[in-house]
């Protein structure tokens, strides 16, 4: 899902995100942010999968 940025208002920020194994996979989680975690067959496909739900959770919050 693309996210339009504005250049004028963008600014880069860093986030840290935990990586834990499981039986079905990974689990990738921002720790501050209620809702932002997502699973994934490797760590890397969860931490996609998990930047995808904050870009959502980003887009529901300038509603």
């Amino acid at each position: 899902m693309p996210v339009e940025i504005d250049e004028k208002k963008s600014s880069l920020q860093l986030i840290s995100i935990v990586i834990e194994g499981n039986e079905e996979g990974y689990l990738a989680r921002i720790p501050n942010i209620q809702g932002a975690f997502a699973e994934g067959d490797t760590p890397q496909e969860a931490i996609f999968n998990c930047l995808d739900v904050l870009s959502m959770i980003i887009e529901y919050r300038k509603q």
